[in-house]
């Protein structure tokens, strides 16, 4: 079994037709079809159906595909790694980041970085926590960085924090809590609290706090984009617990309110995940270095 081989079976998943997978490839559909044959043969089990005219991932194929994708992605990372010891002029930085980090923490740090290192590619992709999992588990992304309030098997990824988040209650300028100078949980008994749906890490935080303080919110308002939290407050569609980072521009331009509650202060860590046996590209080693020499001291707060 070769690299063509596996690169081949991968293409083939994605768009289950010899004829497609050909184009893609730029090889003959006898090949295609000749090359997986060939990993049928040597794994003892067929990894698609054929079906008519249709082609269906068999239970094995769905289970073989993700180890396909590590060997591709290794693969690549390592070729990366090698021409990046010699200099930091090639190669990709490659992450994955939950929405508040990569909105909100990270372009600024990453506009000084790119300027350092014009010629590194940057990859960020930003999509929900257990999505981002797969990518670091499927070799797809180098590390990621994520609150520290989703879970990863620390036996198999080493885990930092850099830096520490607080969540601030926001209400919209007209609200009666605007012109306070704080609040208390008392306060927010009969308000709307706008947070992101069930399986967010922010809610799943928010809600432990809350029940250990004693407080209830009496009506919930689902959205699952952040910034459609802040619209939804800034529309007096109901009050809301949200980043101090990320509600920067809106406090400044009037457009939210932020009240503090008393006695009460909502801090999550954020941090990076990588493999513990995964050797860091340079181009990676430097960015988390920049981050570990940007946010030390917020870190230890």
């Amino acid at each position: 079994m070769n690299i063509n081989k596996l690169q081949t079976f991968i293409t083939l998943t994605e768009c289950l037709n010899f004829t497609e997978a050909a184009e893609r490839l730029y090889c003959s559909q006898p090949s295609v079809s000749m090359q997986v044959q060939s990993i049928e043969e040597d794994l003892g089990v067929p990894l698609f159906d054929r079906i008519g005219k249709k082609l269906y991932l068999t239970k094995q194929g769905e289970a073989f595909k993700p180890y396909a994708e590590q060997i591709i992605n290794l693969l690549h990372t390592a070729k990366d790694h090698i021409r990046q010891l010699e200099d930091l002029s090639y190669g990709t930085l490659s992450f994955g980041a939950s929405n508040f980090v990569g909105v909100y923490l990270l372009p600024k740090l990453l506009r000084d970085y790119s300027r350092s290192f014009p010629d590194i590619k940057i990859n960020m992709n930003i999509t929900s926590s257990s999505a981002l999992t797969h990518l670091l588990e499927s070799n797809k992304v180098e590390f990621l960085i994520i609150s520290d309030r989703v879970m990863v098997d620390e036996s198999r990824y080493q885990r930092k924090t850099f830096y520490q988040d607080e969540l601030v209650l926001v209400v919209p300028p007209l609200h009666p809590l605007a012109s306070k100078t704080s609040c208390t949980f008392e306060d927010l008994v009969d308000e709307t609290l706008i947070i992101k749906p069930d399986k967010s890490a922010t809610r799943s935080y928010l809600e432990e706090e809350f029940k250990e303080l004693g407080f209830s919110p009496p009506k919930y308002l689902e959205i699952s984009n952040l910034e459609g939290i802040k619209q939804g407050v800034i529309h007096e569609l109901g009050v809301a617990m949200i980043s101090s980072f990320a509600i920067e521009q809106e406090v400044k331009h009037g457009l939210l309110v932020k009240v503090p509650i008393e006695g009460v202060t909502f801090k999550r860590g954020i941090c990076y995940v990588y493999h513990r046996s995964k050797h860091l590209s340079p181009a990676t080693k430097r960015f988390l270095a920049l981050l570990d020499d940007k946010y030390s001291a917020n870190a230890s707060y």
